[in-house]
């Protein structure tokens, strides 16, 4: 089927809808400018020091590594707070939040992006489920208690060359050990998922209003399929957006090759023409 068509189908199933649901994976933020990890070479190119140490993703992304040397691990998150911090979320955030306040029971986010760019974008926050967590918040490493609190008085300092945090390490403000993302990494028993727990039951409480939502899948890969596997259980039609993977196999709906962004406008435009925007 041509691509127009495929748009057209796309914008056909949300004027039928009653809500957006959006799923999120890390393809969403490369029209932001953000780096694409798919892969190691992809990784190392965004992290050349590690590369040249030979530290995988998989590494990095682990708590093992806060314990055996928490300046490599916080020189890698603190670069990327940083940068999620300094990143403008892409025009295609806008239009979700156009398509979704058209829809009755507007839009509800989920996302294995740990970045906070929804948020920034000006979704609501109890409108987010982040089921990684959020590299915006921090959590004892020893898990001396339940609490999660906000990383907004961290400002890390980074040497990048060496991947290295060169400014003081945060501390946990009840032990005054390390503090560390409160992230799920890779091989991690230790997550406090409080947090995400409360955000989950946000998504189904909306799930319960909303009867007949569309469901749009962007950027979301096939090595940690967490939002893949959620958009396909919700027995909707699936937009499924991606360039290199937009394959549906036995999932229902509409898979599209395009990046996040440039699909996003065409379906507006879709819409746009039918008047979708005048019935809110």
């Amino acid at each position: 089927m041509e691509r127009a068509e495929l748009i057209k189908l796309a914008a056909r199933l949300i004027r039928e809808s009653d809500g957006l649901l959006i799923g999120a994976g890390a393809g969403i933020g490369v029209d932001s400018g953000l780096p694409d990890f798919r892969g190691d070479n992809g990784f190392w190119r965004a992290y050349p020091a590690l590369g040249k140490a030979g530290i995988s993703f998989y590494d990095a992304a682990s708590p093992r590594t806060f314990e055996s040397d928490p300046r490599l691990a916080w020189g890698f998150y603190g670069h990327r707070l940083d940068l999620y911090r300094n990143t403008v979320p892409h025009e295609g955030f806008r239009l979700l939040q156009e398509i979704g306040a058209a829809l009755e029971h507007g839009a509800f986010v989920f996302t294995s992006n740990v970045d906070g760019q929804f948020q920034k974008a000006g979704f609501a926050a109890d409108a987010v489920c982040e089921c990684h967590g959020s590299i915006h918040h921090l959590q004892c490493l020893d898990s001396c208690s339940e609490d999660i609190w906000p990383a907004s008085g961290f400002t890390p300092e980074v040497d990048a060359e060496r991947c290295r945090l060169t400014s003081a390490l945060p501390n946990c403000p009840h032990c005054g050990g390390l503090a560390r993302p409160n992230i799920l990494m890779f091989g991690d028993w230790d997550w406090n998922h409080a947090r995400t727990n409360a955000q989950e039951a946000a998504l189904k409480r909306w799930l319960g209003r909303s009867r007949r939502p569309a469901v749009i899948e962007l950027g979301a890969g096939t090595d940690v399929p967490s939002v893949r596997a959620f958009c396909e259980g919700t027995k909707r039609p699936v937009i499924r957006i991606n360039p290199r993977a937009p394959q549906l196999g036995k999932t229902k709906g509409i898979g599209l090759a395009l990046g996040a962004l440039e699909a996003l406008r065409q379906m507006h435009v879709a819409l746009e023409s039918d008047g979708f925007f005048g019935q809110a």
